[in-house]
């Protein structure tokens, strides 16, 4: 669970690309640093492996890539900066996310099977899974193209009922509808918040229908364990 809400929670926070800004100061470029050094790291680990053997081991090399960085920025508090330095700040710290973003995008489409989607039961369950990050943290677009393509596969067991809440959720907010299953949250007075809720009354069912591991509510409290947002 933990690494879909990270996921998610990235999406959130996410700023457009940006080069890492030379004026940011000694403290801001040494407290944004960590996530490029993290993904240089697993870039290097990666090259120094034989080429995958298949596109299962391909996928799951990606969703290292999807990953590594976002783990390490989740820990990051950028409200110990200054005020003024604080977008400048995200906008440098999101800047080698979204390359590796769309790396593995570019790459992922090309390898779209022709059923529409990477079964469980033909590409593993860790491939699978980074395919779904992958087009989670892409756009508008992607999720309206392969929203419809994974609910049928909920049912199946084809795909994980909790990645599919998840990339409902998003599409639906981008799309200025409420949210059903709970999974996105929004920044609020330097606090994590969900967004608006289609019917608070049913977002349990609804969670527990699609296998989320958490109810609602401790969800909710999990939030409260990242650092202020901004």
């Amino acid at each position: 669970m933990l690494r879909i809400v990270v996921a998610c929670l990235l999406l959130i926070g996410a700023a457009p690309a940006f080069a890492a800004d030379a004026a940011l100061s000694p403290q801001a470029q040494a407290l944004v640093a960590p996530v490029k050094d993290a993904l240089d790291a697993e870039r290097a680990r990666q090259a120094a492996l034989p080429p995958p053997t298949d596109d299962s081991e391909k996928l799951i090399r990606m969703g290292a890539m999807d990953q590594v960085g976002r783990r390490v920025l989740t820990k990051i508090d950028l409200t110990t900066l200054p005020p003024e330095e604080i977008a400048g700040a995200r906008k440098a710290i999101w800047a080698p996310v979204e390359a590796a973003d769309a790396e593995n995008l570019k790459a992922l489409l090309k390898m779209v099977p022709k059923d529409g989607w990477f079964l469980r039961s033909r590409y593993g369950d860790k491939a699978a899974a980074a395919a779904f990050h992958i087009i989670q943290h892409s756009d508008v677009a992607q999720w309206k193209r392969f929203v419809p393509v994974l609910e049928p596969l909920v049912v199946t067991g084809e795909i994980d009922g909790q990645s599919f809440g998840l990339m409902y959720d998003r599409l639906a907010i981008s799309e200025g509808r409420p949210q059903r299953y709970g999974s996105q949250m929004k920044c609020e007075a330097g606090k994590w918040v969900p967004e608006k809720l289609e019917d608070p009354a049913r977002v349990e069912e609804w969670r527990k229908a699609m296998g989320f591991p958490w109810t609602f509510a401790e969800y909710l409290e999990h939030w409260k364990t990242y650092p202020p947002c901004t």
